[in-house]
Order: structure tokens, then sequence, then C-alpha cells
């Protein structure tokens, strides 16, 4: 499945990375009508070589904090895992996973290492699975 998951999210940006903006200005819908969107985790691990303090600044200076998420994404999760760093999980059309990856090269980098992965939500797989007979 997640494999799956995975080529079908390739496919997508293939195919909206080759399009004219003007044909990317409305979010793929689905076989329901629903707009389609996509599950997008984000570590933003910290740079151990550059003190708090540096890290503060770069991310005001960038206005990091200020001005997240982009435009046409939703923040469904944001955690710290200690000795990692910040873990933030979006939702976001694919046609503003381009968006993503800029605001993150713009504004992240210098403060953070930075590791970007699809994901999808398992919660009512897993119940699905633990109460099958």
């Amino acid at each position: 499945m997640a494999a799956v998951v995975v080529v079908a999210l390739f496919v997508t940006q293939s195919i909206c990375f080759s399009l004219p903006a003007s044909a990317q200005s409305e979010p793929p819908k689905s076989h329901e009508g629903a707009s389609v969107t996509i599950l997008l985790t984000i570590f933003l691990r910290h740079d151990q070589s550059k003190t708090l303090a540096e890290i503060e600044a770069h991310t005001k200076r960038t206005r990091f904090y200020e001005d997240f998420p982009p435009p046409g994404t939703e923040i469904v999760s944001w955690v710290v895992a200690m000795g990692v760093g910040q873990i933030v999980t979006l939702r976001l059309p694919p046609d503003r996973l381009r968006a993503v990856n800029r605001y993150i090269e713009e504004r992240a980098w210098g403060a953070f290492r930075t590791e970007f992965y699809p994901t999808y939500d398992f919660q009512d797989i897993a119940k699905g699975l633990k109460n099958r007979p």
C-alpha cells in the first residue's frame, strides 16, 4: 500500500510540474469530486553546529515562524522530538508541493537540516486491524 501511495505521489508531482501555471490553478479532484490532498511530514533537525541563539536569529531574519505554513497548506501536527528537532506534518494539494519545498529552502536552510516524507493517516487502518477477528 505504501508503495502505491509513493508512486501515485510521484506521478502526481510529475504531472503538476510539467503543466503550465494556468493549468495548476485548481487542485485535482478525486472521483467523488472532493479536493485531493497529500500529507507531507518535514523533519527540521537542529543544526548542532550552531547555538540556539544563532538558529533563532536565522529563523527571525527569514521570518520562518511568522509566515509558516506557506499559503494553500495546513498544519496537521507540529511537535518537538528531543534529540531530533521539530517534526511538522502538512496537508496540501499536490500542486503546492513545490511552494513548500521553496519555502523550506529559502527560510529553514541555515537553521535546520531538512528531510521530507510523503505520509498518510494510518489511525483508522490500525483500528480496523486491531478489531478484526
